[in-house]
């Protein structure tokens, strides 16, 4: 048995061990009283085969197979539970964690037979008995790597071991620290050298932090949101940076709370801002309530650009005690977008030839104002309105305000969910979610943050609307942690479909707990069934005694043959009951 170094951008050290066989496929039949927790936890290894058949990176792509059904997809994980539980000796946990969450592996598995045959979990397992597969590449997917991703990690046309002492021993430190799983893919892609470290070394990074006077479940998100951390040692501007906000007043944990791991974090630019701040003279109470009314300014420094900021302005000829004045007064001018609005204005105003008094002016008593906007380049302005540059200096002068007329951009609406990022909403939803019982920082926690929009406040709003309408507190929380989708409802919508079911439907209130997903179905479609429902009870059509599950859930076509077909009327009224409901509700 040798030990050989591969890839230099990997670094990771690699054990050969011959192709081994399943030792006992009948083992659950055996073993009746068979638990998970009975299994080794020993690290699982990832064994590189002698076969002169070396598997390259499968280039399965999805689509390019037939739609396979879920219970084929069922099977295929039970095939690779079973090869990873007892070819290659993995601890059920990991074995059950990867099956169930690489889903481009298991369809490149199922394109490797023939699924006619029926017996996919037979056909699988004597492929997986006589193919060798690169383990690393499930492995990596069930952490979250996507599959065009996986060509930067994994070197073509070798199989891995992942020796226990390293990535294996250091994925289960990870864990075992409260890290999710779906978030430990985040760290390797950002910071693979934590994978190479030796035995103990990753579990005494957490403890120096948890040294610093950080909660555990602090660390957790601070390591998420900023792997590097973990390389290296403790990083000294980050201790610096917890070092100024003890010394104004906050808190460590709350800038922890604030971050987000959509975001880039520079703890330089954000040692600068706070440098920044405290040089144009404000107090530490003043900098303890600046940062805890709006984080941004902290999170999202400008750090040094802020030193150029001001510089252009002295140089531009506004005096220093202005320059303060109007950073208390407007403490969103430290803002990044105001630090680089205002820094575009100077340099306009300087292009245009405009004289260091009137900048002084414009920049003196509009600098708030001008913040706001974003402005074009000045040769494109005097392209556009088919002036000169004395022309344009001189519309400015007459009426600063101009500038914004003439040079403001339209504002373009960015899509995605970073343009959404506000630290406050953040920490308000956190809160929000630990009330519904979610435990801080957990897989649960995590997908409950991506699913749940809007603010925190908002959140709260919406789950007092249910409160209010009736409904007990526990069953509220019930509903919202089986079907979270009913608070991304606005308010009003939500007093509509509650107003419906005290109102119109005839049932109680409390009929929506065993059925909650009631709320994302169509106002419309939900009273025309009530309705039809109603006239068939009157003509004694109907079991007056159905519940509000089956007339809400059940498809349209079984409702027409359950409901409408049970009256020789009943498909006539239908369609005019549908007809009205369409033109009320719409």
């Amino acid at each position: 048995m040798g030990t050989l170094s591969l890839h230099p951008n990997l670094n990771l050290f690699f054990l050969f061990h011959p192709p081994s066989t399943h030792k006992n496929p009948n083992f659950f039949h055996q073993n009746p009283n068979f638990s998970p927790s009975s299994l080794s936890l020993k690290s699982s290894i990832f064994h590189c085969s002698k076969s002169n058949h070396i598997p390259a990176i499968s280039q399965s792509t999805p689509t390019r197979i037939k739609r396979v059904s879920r219970a084929t997809k069922i099977k295929a994980q039970r095939a690779l539970l079973d090869y990873l539980l007892y070819t290659r000796n993995y601890a059920f946990p990991d074995a059950e964690f990867i099956s169930k969450n690489s889903p481009h592996f298991i369809h490149y598995l199922i394109s490797k037979i023939n699924i006619q045959d029926g017996d996919v979990f037979r056909s699988l397992r004597r492929y997986l008995m006589y193919n060798p597969i690169n383990e690393f590449e499930p492995f990596l997917e069930s952490l979250g790597i996507k599959q065009r991703e996986l060509q930067l990690f994994l070197p073509k046309g070798l199989f891995f071991l992942i020796d226990d002492s390293v990535l294996v021993d250091n994925f289960h430190v990870l864990y075992n620290h409260g890290v999710p799983r779906n978030r430990i893919g985040k760290i390797y892609k950002e910071a693979r050298e934590v994978f190479r470290y030796g035995s103990g070394v990753l579990a005494k990074k957490f403890k120096n932090y948890e040294d610093l006077g950080l909660s555990k479940s602090s660390i957790v998100k601070l390591v998420i949101c900023c792997p590097l951390l973990l390389v290296g040692d403790v990083d000294p501007e980050f201790v610096a940076v917890l070092d100024w906000l003890k010394k104004i007043g906050i808190e460590s944990q709350w800038i922890v709370c604030c971050m987000s791991c959509i975001r880039k974090f520079s703890w330089k630019k954000m040692i600068d801002t706070i440098k920044f701040v405290h040089e144009v003279g404000y107090s530490e109470k003043q900098m303890y309530d600046l940062f805890k009314a709006d984080p941004r300014l902290l999170l999202e420094g400008s750090g040094k650009k802020m030193y150029l900021f001001l510089g252009r302005l002295i140089k531009s000829g506004v005096d220093v005690n202005v320059v303060r004045s109007c950073f208390a007064e407007h403490p969103d001018l430290l803002s990044r977008k105001s630090v680089n609005n205002l820094i575009a204005v100077i340099a306009f105003l300087y292009n245009i030839r405009m004289e260091q008094d009137d900048m002084e002016h414009v920049l003196t008593n509009y600098m708030h104002i001008l913040s706001k906007h974003s402005i074009k380049g000045h040769i494109t302005v005097c392209k556009e309105l088919r002036v000169g540059k004395a022309d344009l200096c001189r519309i400015i002068k007459d009426d600063p305000l101009e500038l914004i007329s003439l040079a403001s951009k339209l504002e373009q609406i960015r899509v995605g969910r970073e343009h959404y990022y506000d630290p406050r909403n953040y920490l308000d939803k956190t809160t929000f979610l630990l009330k519904l019982n979610y435990i801080e920082n957990s897989e649960e926690m995590e997908e409950a943050m991506e699913i749940f929009k809007g603010r925190g406040d908002r959140l709260q709003e919406r789950f007092d609307c249910l409160v209010e309408a009736g409904l007990d507190y526990n069953s509220v929380v019930r509903m919202i942690r089986q079907d979270p989708r009913i608070l991304n409802l606005k308010k009003t919508l939500l007093q509509k479909k509650l107003d419906f079911i005290k109102n119109t439907s005839g049932f109680p209130i409390e009929c929506v707990v065993g059925y909650p997903y009631y709320f994302s179905r169509d106002l419309g479609r939900v009273s025309a069934r009530f309705s039809m429902y109603q006239w068939l009870k009157k003509r004694n059509a109907i079991d007056p005694v159905k519940s509000f599950r089956n007339i809400v859930s059940i498809n349209e076509n079984n409702f027409v043959k359950y409901f409408v077909n049970m009256h020789p009327e009943g498909p006539t009224v239908w369609e005019s009951i549908k007809s009205l409901s369409n033109k009320y509700w719409n």
